[in-house]
């Protein structure tokens, strides 16, 4: 399983748990595997489970949210002699308050007896982990009783320093995808972190950012599972159905 990971994303370099082997497994991560949120539109139940994520990541090369992709990525550091702690995160809402313990994930790695904050699974973030303890560029960590990531003085999310169990999270898990008040109800989103920027496919839009140039591309609802397909490999179930008819 570990080899099939690697080859996964794409990392052919060192496997010794030293920061540069995170480095480099956190840029690959997030530029082969997708921040998606398609199960729940597609009426898939997503668990909290690690099996689960690995076998969604890798065996049918999809993505997912912050319990999948970070969930899977602590097994993958873990597998690798990493020292792992499961972070509850709270993310910033539309009205200005924040949502509750649990409604993301991150991950705290430690080596060498420094601290780095790791998330391949908040969409558009750091290619790199942060250090906790040190300078970041435009992110910005705050620290207190309850930490955040600033980036360029907008607040990406607060988190504790708690050690928390990955079933812990399986209720905001349930909440994310069942309830009609959670935003990843309200619209469909897969989007992947490029060389050259960001790719993200929208409910009605294809957005591209080229070296800081944003374009946005319409796109048809006859039409979306198509680009799709063809931007991220990733099929619906409908255009499967369709395929096998």
């Amino acid at each position: 399983m570990l080899d099939a990971y690697l080859s996964r994303i794409g990392y052919t370099g060192s496997r010794e748990p030293t920061l540069a082997t995170l480095r480099a497994l956190h840029v690959r991560h997030l530029l082969a595997v997708p921040f998606e949120n398609l199960d729940i539109h597609w009426k898939r139940p997503i668990v909290v489970d690690t099996q689960r994520f690995l076998h969604k990541i890798i065996d049918e090369r999809r993505g997912g949210f912050c319990y999948e992709l970070n969930g899977a990525f602590a097994w993958l550091l873990r597998e690798l002699g990493f020292d792992v702690t499961l972070l509850s995160g709270r993310v910033p809402t539309a009205d200005g308050g924040l949502g509750p313990p649990f409604d993301h994930m991150a991950l705290l790695v430690t080596i060498d007896g420094k601290r780095w904050l790791a998330d391949v699974g908040f969409g558009d973030f750091s290619l790199h982990p942060l250090n906790l303890d040190g300078g970041n560029g435009e992110y910005e960590i705050v620290r207190g009783e309850e930490w955040g990531v600033r980036r360029n003085g907008k607040t990406e999310y607060l988190f504790t320093l708690d050690p928390r169990e990955l079933a812990e999270f399986a209720p905001m898990c349930d909440y994310q995808q069942y309830d009609p008040a959670s935003s990843f109800t309200k619209k469909r989103v897969c989007t992947l972190a490029t060389e050259w920027g960001r790719i993200t496919l929208a409910d009605a839009k294809l957005i591209i950012t080229r070296d800081g140039v944003r374009e946005e591309i319409p796109v048809a609802a006859d039409e979306w599972d198509a680009v799709l397909a063809e931007t991220f490999r990733i099929e619906s179930p409908a255009s499967f159905d369709r395929r096998q008819t």
